[in-house]
């Protein structure tokens, strides 16, 4: 299995991002995350799901969760320790779709 370390620097960067703000259906707020040191890689992960699938819906949700490969797992057996995806892991669940704001750097 190839790791997150591995998979990354495959997508396109996303440096010009300052945050990407993800909203409910309901138009209620899901997440902020903050291109900063500790979630830009999942800036990054975020930012290539939303180009590839327009949003966050299920199909990119399991996508996300083979990007972020070993932190699934890990994520999957310490509920809250990966909020990035655990966030992945609740579309799939609840079969909801986030829609994607992102806000680039000035």
């Amino acid at each position: 299995m190839k790791r997150f370390t591995d998979i990354l620097p495959t997508l396109e960067s996303a440096d010009h991002i300052q945050t990407i703000t993800l909203f409910n259906p309901d138009g209620s707020k899901a997440g902020k995350i903050e291109n900063k040191p500790g979630s830009a890689g999942s800036v990054r992960v975020y930012h290539h799901l939303w180009k590839k699938h327009g949003a966050i819906d299920v199909a990119a949700a399991k996508e996300g969760l083979k990007i972020y490969a070993e932190h699934t797992e890990d994520a999957e057996n310490n509920p809250e320790k990966h909020p990035n995806i655990d966030r992945l892991l609740e579309v799939i669940s609840t079969q909801r779709t986030l829609r994607v704001e992102i806000t680039e750097k000035s």
